[in-house]
Formats: C-alpha cells, sequence, structure tokens
C-alpha cells in the first residue's frame, strides 16, 4: 500500500482506487499483463486499506463531534411525476432504436409532446426545471426497467451481447498511405483512427514534475471533436476528459512496447475521435495497437479494450459488454478494461452504485475478458502481428557505437562538424553521452552517406591500411593527404613516385584524389 517510487519500479502493477468504508467508487491501473485474479486480489486489498482508513478519520469525526446542519431541499409537486410516469410504456417504445441520431430524437420528441400536453402554460412557467428533472429520471426508469425485467438494450443486444454481432465490426488497419502507420477502428456507431509517427529519440516528450522519469518516448493523444457527437463548437487546448482518455490509452499499449535497444525510436500516435457513441477510449486504444502494427513497431502482444456498464436495483444486478453512451450515462458503472491474451495492461472505473462487491467485479472482469478477446480477434483477422517491414515514408534508425573520447570530434566547436554532417547528407543524427549515436533518415542513401562520414571521423588509420584521401597541401617535403574527416596524413616527397622528384607540384595539385 502506497509504495515507494522504487517500489513501484519492481512491481507489475499500479492501482490507485478511492471508495468508502463498504464500497469502491473508483480505480484507475497500469499493468503488465498480470490476470484478472491477482486485479481482483489487489482491488480488495485496496478496499480493506480504504475501510482501515475511515475508521480513524470517523474517530477523527468522534473527538471533533460536530453538529449537523438542516439543509432546505426543494421538493418538486408530487403531480408532477405523476403526470410524467404516466408515460413508461412510450418512453420504453421511443428507447428501443439501435440507432443514437433517431432513438435521441424520438425521445425528445416524446418529451417536448408530455411538456405540451400534460402540463398548462402556467404549470410550464412555475415548474419548468422539475418537468425536466422529472422527464430525465423517466428515461432513466425506463431504460434500466428494459435491461432489469426483458433482459433487452436499446439497440436489441442482450447484455452479455458485443457491438458487432448484428453490426459487423469495421477494422482497417494501414487507411492512411502516406503516414507512418495507421489505423481505422469502428464498433457501432463509434469510430476512431489512430495515426502513428515515428521519430528520433531525441523527440521524445521531456516531463518536468515532482517525478524521478524525466521523459517518455511514447506519446498518446486523444482527439474529441464537436462533430463527433453531431455539435458545433470551438476546437482548442484538449479538456481534462480528452487527457484523461488519452493517459489510458497510452498506459494500455507502454506495457507492450520494445525498449530502446531493440526499437530507437520515439513514437507518437494520435486518436481522432469522428463518431462517438460510447467507449471511445477503447475504440482509441484499439485503433492505435492497428497503427503500431502498421508501423512496424515490434510490439510483444496487441492489446484491445473493452468499456463494461452496470444496471443495480437492489438485489437486481445486471452487467453490461460494451455499453453505449446512454448506458454509461444512465447506468452505474463505467468500467473500461485493457489488454492482451496474456493479461491486463490498463483499467480505469467510476461507479455511482452503492454495494459494489468484490463478486460483482469478479463477473465485470470475466466478461470484459470475454468481450476483450471478441474484439481482439476482429483485429487479428486484418493484420495478425505488427508488419516485418516498416513504411517507405518512415524514418530509418540505426545505431553506431563510438569510443566516448571520440563524441567531441564528432561533435565538433559548437556543433560544427555533427551540423555539417545533417546538412550534407539529410540525416538525423542523436548522439549519446556513451558513445551510442542514432542515425535517422528516410532514404537509406542519405543514411549510409551519415554513417560513413560518422566513422570516417572517429576512425584511427592503421600500418598496412590503404587510403583513397584528398591532396589539401602541398609543401617542399611532401603532400599531406585527407585520409578521414578531421584527419591528414603526410605523403613524403620521396614515395610522391617511382622516380626522384625535385617539387611536390610536378607531380601533385591540390585537390587530386590519390591511393596512399
Amino acid at each position: 500500500m502506497n509504495p515507494t517510487v522504487s517500489e513501484q519500479e519492481n512491481s507489475d502493477l499500479e492501482l490507485t482506487i478511492a471508495g468508502t468504508a463498504d464500497y469502491i467508487s473508483m480505480v484507475e491501473a497500469g499493468a503488465a499483463e498480470i490476470s484478472e485474479e491477482d486485479m481482483l486480489a489487489a482491488m480488495t486489498f485496496g478496499q480493506e486499506a480504504i475501510a482501515a482508513f475511515c475508521e480513524k478519520q470517523a474517530a477523527f469525526l468522534a473527538k471533533v463531534n460536530p453538529t449537523p446542519m438542516d439543509y432546505t431541499i426543494h421538493a418538486a409537486d408530487p403531480s408532477v411525476a405523476e403526470r410524467v410516469d404516466a408515460h413508461l410504456d412510450e418512453m420504453s417504445a421511443a428507447l428501443k432504436d439501435a440507432d443514437k441520431a433517431a432513438r435521441m430524437q424520438k425521445v425528445e420528441e416524446l418529451k417536448s409532446s408530455i411538456i405540451e400536453n400534460d402540463f398548462t402554460e402556467e404549470e410550464r412557467a412555475a415548474w419548468g426545471s422539475d418537468i425536466k428533472a422529472a422527464l430525465k429520471a423517466l428515461e432513466k426508469r425506463a431504460m434500466r426497467a428494459m435491461i432489469l425485467e426483458t433482459g433487452e438494450r436499446v439497440d436489441g443486444r442482450t447484455p452479455e451481447e458485443m457491438t458487432g454481432i448484428d453490426t459487423p465490426l469495421h477494422i482497417v488497419p494501414g487507411y492512411l498511405p502516406r503516414v507512418h502507420g495507421s489505423g481505422l477502428f469502428q464498433r457501432g456507431q463509434t469510430q476512431v483512427m489512430s495515426v502513428c509517427t515515428l521519430g528520433m529519440l531525441n523527440e521524445w516528450q521531456r516531463l518536468d514534475t515532482i517525478w524521478p522519469e524525466e521523459g517518455k518516448r511514447y506519446m498518446h493523444q486523444y482527439n474529441f471533436p464537436p462533430y463527433c457527437t453531431g455539435e458545433t463548437g470551438r476546437m482548442g487546448a484538449p479538456k481534462r476528459r480528452e487527457v484523461g482518455h488519452g493517459a489510458l490509452a497510452e498506459r494500455a499499449l507502454v506495457p507492450v512496447l520494445p525498449d530502446t535497444d531493440t526499437f530507437p525510436y520515439a513514437i507518437r500516435v494520435v486518436s481522432e475521435v469522428l463518431e462517438s457513441n460510447g467507449s471511445s477510449s477503447m475504440a482509441s486504444t484499439c485503433g492505435s495497437c492497428l497503427a503500431l502494427m502498421d508501423a512496424g513497431v515490434p510490439i510483444s502482444a496487441p492489446v484491445s479494450g473493452v468499456a463494461m456498464g452496470l444496471i443495480k436495483e437492489g438485489d437486481d444486478v445486471v452487467i453490461l459488454s460494451d455499453i453505449q453512451g446512454i448506458e454509461d450515462f444512465l447506468g452505474d458503472m463505467d468500467f473500461k478494461v485493457c489488454g492482451t491474451p496474456n493479461g491486463i495492461t490498463a483499467l480505469q472505473m467510476d461507479n455511482k452504485a452503492k454495494g459494489l462487491s468484490v463478486e460483482i467485479l469478479a463477473r465485470a472482469l470475466k466478461q470484459a475478458h470475454e468481450g476483450r478477446a471478441f474484439i481482439l480477434a476482429a483485429m487479428l483477422e486484418t493484420i495478425d502481428g505488427p508488419r516485418a517491414e516498416m513504411k517507405e515514408t518512415a524514418p530509418r534508425i540505426e545505431t553506431i557505437k563510438i569510443p566516448v573520447d571520440k563524441i567531441r570530434d564528432v561533435i565538433g566547436s559548437g556543433g560544427k562538424v555533427v551540423r555539417g554532417i545533417q546538412e550534407e547528407t539529410g540525416a538525423s543524427i542523436d548522439i549519446q553521452e556513451d558513445g551510442t549515436i542514432h542515425v535517422g533518415a528516410v532514404s537509406g542513401t542519405a543514411m549510409q552517406a551519415a554513417k560513413d562520414m560518422i566513422l570516417g571521423i572517429v576512425k584511427e588509420p592503421e600500418v598496412g591500411e590503404v587510403f583513397e584521401g584528398e591532396v589539401v597541401g602541398i609543401k617542399d617535403f611532401g603532400a599531406f593527404v585527407k585520409l578521414t574527416p578531421g584527419k591528414d596524413g603526410l605523403l613524403h616527397i620521396s614515395r610522391v613516385a617511382n622516380c626522384r622528384v625535385v617539387k611536390v607540384e610536378d607531380v601533385l595539385n591540390l585537390g587530386d584524389i590519390i591511393k596512399v
């Protein structure tokens, strides 16, 4: 509980949990492919710790002995709920439509009809907010009763049924031809386009926080523009929801990424939500996995995600697989689970139902495992793993190692040498303190030229080695020939030709290329 930074580094699970002495209300976790059983055990352990904290708070509260304050709570006229509730069957009928836009239109038309026909103008003026609240409560009750009593959801699915059985999943890796990697993932009426970009390691994101980490090489951004829900509005900096959803998808994929020795790239994935009807963060996780595999990133295992819901009335409990927006807003739980076939990599839960037991959580995790497997199988039908070759548009990065005492020679005064290599070849060069140099270029020719120039700088000529070099200086006693960048050798006048030479200029000129 409350591990130190070093303890976290040696752990395969980071779990944050909040709640009361009796139930869990919020969970967020990142994990290295752990089992559902381990996750459940960790959540139970966390709940026990919270209960102990609550006991301490209660003991403190008993010492303070506060006097409760009285608040006057507004109570609506009972006739408002009576009139609205009479339309329960009509609301249930309006909700039965798999198309989100059509369903919303039917519901709004019914609400407008009830307001117009069941209330006078004076009542509408006096009870306006109460009528709207009663209508929202009616919609919630109708949706929940439909599931609890008939086992049918608004789109006709059963609680365990995944979107995609009646409406097939639409999955297209490599949708965009010019980018380094992309994936289009559509599940029902939620559609996300994820785009992967590869870059040099020195293009990582630098972090300035209280944590020891200085930066991260994998970055995930999630964008939720107004048009994805059929609305208009300004598009500016990401809001809290977008930051959180992006962080969840990022956390889900980090455990399967290769290390920098295997794959020396900085990786950025942007998920654009094109349409949303629930669980767009899980769609962005799936789309991002597709984009990484399409880019040729050698991930250790593919990742999928699913959002689970809950309808709880007393002892009646129904767990929903792959929830829609309406089941999130009017339901009792939004439980997002991501992972590979080997285990869970990320988890996030918000709970509105009191008394969420360990048994209910166990059922939800089991159902989520089945949902993740269903989605992953559909993904792997379109791309069975990371591509063996990266796209032609992606940079190639190769690593070379030089002696540490040669680093300054490659960099040059004020960076003059390394800048010159980059300008001449078009390659990007990242030099580490231990002598590791990452060379990146889209063109193989540029890559080889940059590598040759670096290796030429650090090369030590050996006795008996043959060079073809340029004459860069002529003196009375011989000529200086460029052997490697920054290193010249003296060709003595006695070695210029197979005969006696009076003047070096009789045989050699500046700029001549000769073999020495």
